[in-house]
């Protein structure tokens, strides 16, 4: 029987998240971070409607809609303003 352990599983029992996890925090210092009004720019040039941003992780989370009108929610890297994951819930 093969008793080893998937590298998950294996770093959930020694306490390191694998890397699949990784992407969900910005790890920038705050003295890197551009300010909220430059994504704001940056949005509505792309043609999205702001609804809120708010500081989520480390990591700016906004909830928009789109150029379409669709509600977006979406994490921003406050150091580069790189969008990082998308969520297309509707809530």
């Amino acid at each position: 029987m093969n008793r080893t352990l998937p590298a998950a599983a294996l770093a959930l029992l020694v306490g390191v998240a694998p890397p699949a996890f990784a992407g969900q925090r910005c790890l920038a210092p705050m003295t890197e971070w551009k300010p909220r009004e430059a994504l704001v720019e940056k949005l509505r040039a792309e043609g999205w409607t702001i609804m809120r941003i708010k500081t989520d992780h480390g990591c700016y989370k906004v909830r928009a809609a789109d150029d379409a009108g669709h509600r977006v929610k979406a994490k921003f890297d406050p150091a580069t303003l790189e969008r990082l994951a998308r969520d297309d819930d509707d809530d």
